[in-house]
């Protein structure tokens, strides 16, 4: 029996994607990510100064911090307030470690860049949106502080975007929604950067164990869906060409 997708795309298709831009106007880069029904506010702040351990290195630092909203799913969840679930500890680290990977830290000298991602409305994939999305709003944040003389050079070195795949009836499925992951047997997250190379991979047999020729299936369609990743962000930040120095 082959898995029906309950919005009719082929197997190796990503959801819609759109970034809309200076979605908000205070921090310095911000951008509405979505991927089909899930939509993620990622907005970068700025601040002088960075955590003990690096203070006097010259170097900066990346922190994340993720949250989903009450209303973002069709029952209301609690907001966390004084301690954070696991979960959220989990994909906010994530967010950060992934991040992290497109910066040169002794080019953005000590400053610290928080990556905030909100999830407005869950559909499966807030992680991956979250660090595709905060990738976007990275680069909006990158570019102005170099237009205020705050940077004399663009510290951003790499370019990163997430995906998730699953299995589905024993086949590969890619960017699965809400209906899609609860029904997958297998589910991975996957992280890559601009030559493909692996960021995370975040895996798990959700009902049993999955074989290397699967792995490898899944690993195919991440690749396939993060290069379709790579070209919108890229078309979504105006000043690509001045900002990217990576090669």
């Amino acid at each position: 029996m082959v898995w029906q997708r309950p919005d009719g795309r082929q197997p190796y298709q990503l959801r819609p994607v759109g970034f809309h831009t200076g979605f908000t106007r205070f921090a310095p880069g911000s951008v509405l990510t979505k991927c089909g029904d899930t939509q993620v506010l990622c907005t970068v702040s700025v601040s002088e100064g960075v955590p003990k351990f690096l203070a006097g290195t010259g170097k900066g630092w990346l922190t994340s911090e993720y949250r989903m909203l009450p209303s973002a799913t069709q029952q209301r969840q609690e907001r966390e307030l004084l301690k954070l679930s696991g979960r959220t500890q989990e994909i906010q680290r994530l967010i950060g470690r992934s991040l992290r990977a497109a910066i040169d830290f002794g080019v953005l000298g000590e400053r610290t860049l928080t990556v905030d991602a909100d999830v407005l409305q869950a559909d499966a994939g807030t992680r991956t949106a979250a660090i595709t999305g905060g990738f976007v709003a990275l680069a909006n944040a990158i570019s102005q502080l170099l237009q205020r003389g705050v940077l004399e050079r663009s510290p951003l070195c790499g370019q990163i975007a997430a995906v998730s795949v699953g299995l589905l009836q024993e086949e590969p499925y890619l960017d699965l929604n809400y209906v899609e992951d609860v029904a997958a047997t297998v589910d991975l997250n996957v992280v890559m950067n601009q030559h493909l190379g692996i960021i995370e991979i975040q895996g798990t047999g959700e009902e049993g164990s999955f074989s290397r020729t699967q792995l490898n299936q899944l690993l195919d369609f991440a690749e396939k869906g993060i290069q379709q990743l790579l070209i919108a962000q890229r078309e979504a930040i105006a000043d690509w060409e001045e900002l990217f120095v990576g090669d």
